[in-house]
């Protein structure tokens, strides 16, 4: 039985604002430089109307990495809010033409504004980020539709969504309806701070409700805080079946039902960081959903990766498959 969905995500549905800025404009605007800052509605205008030359896409982690799924030909669908303002019909149709389907419609009346957030590039590559939440950050449990979780194979929630709890229970809601039947569940866990913020709850979350988890060295580092990544791998592979965490420069471990695999990438310089977890997670559950060999899946997610930083924005500009092939993974 063929369900509906590959992959479907539920995350913050956020339109990605990005510009080039010195270090000295970052100074002088009090931004800090390499992390992402939830900013309020009127520092948000502030900084928009700061940006010279700005480059409009849809982002939010799990949508750039739907995106990255679309490209490489996965069903797939997400869950999210946007109000029907400009941004919010500009993000929706964005995503329809990516391939993924974009199930809740746009909400009318008073509402708050579609979210978005401000990204700062440096000359080095490195991005800043102050994210205005907006309506996305009110998705609840109301809003997962039940067919489109039961109809997935698999779903992907995005660890942002965990500061509110009608978040929270969006989240489990998708899971339960996804697992009851015999999909798999899983989360990127997107920020140390937000670990820190509900870290009993996430690790309730991983270790009862989640097939498997997707961190970087950081992220992976903060749920159990050994101060040792290797300790720390070790107490997260000790409650969730996949264990996946990026090492930048340093490769990829993954641990699935105690079995490791450890993948080494070529260190490149970036000319944009932004969307490289994303397009890595895309690269990863591409070949999760397909049955791909752990090892293959993870070499996957490193050229999925490597492509989206070497240009500018969050989402894939060549054929994934393409890259997949020449790389031998296919």
């Amino acid at each position: 039985m063929t369900k509906t969905y590959q992959v479907v995500g539920i995350g913050n549905a956020v339109v990605d604002v990005i510009a080039r800025a010195e270090d000295t404009f970052l100074d002088l605007m009090g931004i800090q430089k390499g992390i992402m800052q939830l900013v309020e509605r009127e520092r948000g205008e502030t900084l928009y109307a700061a940006m010279k030359e700005r480059v409009q896409t849809p982002g939010g982690s799990v949508a750039n990495t739907l995106a990255g799924l679309g490209n490489l030909g996965l069903r797939t669908a997400f869950i999210g809010r946007v109000h029907d303002d400009a941004l919010g019909r500009f993000y929706a149709q964005a995503m329809e033409k990516d391939g993924t389907d974009f199930v809740n419609p746009p909400v009318p009346g008073g509402e708050l504004p579609t979210s978005r957030s401000m990204i700062f590039v440096s000359p080095d590559g490195e991005r800043s980020m102050n994210t205005y939440l907006g309506i996305s950050a009110e998705l609840g449990p109301e809003d997962v539709p039940e067919d489109v979780a039961a109809q997935a194979e698999v779903v992907f929630l995005e660890g942002y969504l965990f500061d509110k709890d009608k978040g929270k229970d969006a989240f489990i809601r998708t899971a339960r309806t996804c697992r009851a039947a015999g999909g798999k569940a899983g989360i990127a866990i997107s920020d140390p701070f937000c670990v820190e913020r509900h870290r009993d709850d996430f690790l309730n979350l991983i270790e009862n409700e989640m097939d498997y988890v997707i961190g970087n060295e950081a992220e992976i580092m903060s749920l159990y805080q050994n101060n040792d990544l290797e300790a720390d791998l070790a107490a997260v592979a000790a409650i969730c079946p996949l264990v996946v965490c990026t090492r930048s420069g340093d490769g990829v471990s993954i641990i699935r039902d105690g079995a490791r695999f450890d993948i080494p990438v070529d260190k490149v310089v970036p000319v944009d960081a932004t969307g490289a977890g994303d397009q890595f997670a895309a690269g990863f559950l591409y070949g999760l959903a397909t049955g791909c060999a752990m090892e293959t899946a993870g070499r996957m997610g490193c050229v999925a990766a490597a492509e989206v930083i070497s240009h500018i924005g969050p989402r894939p500009e060549a054929n994934l498959q393409s890259l997949f092939k020449s790389a031998g993974l296919l």
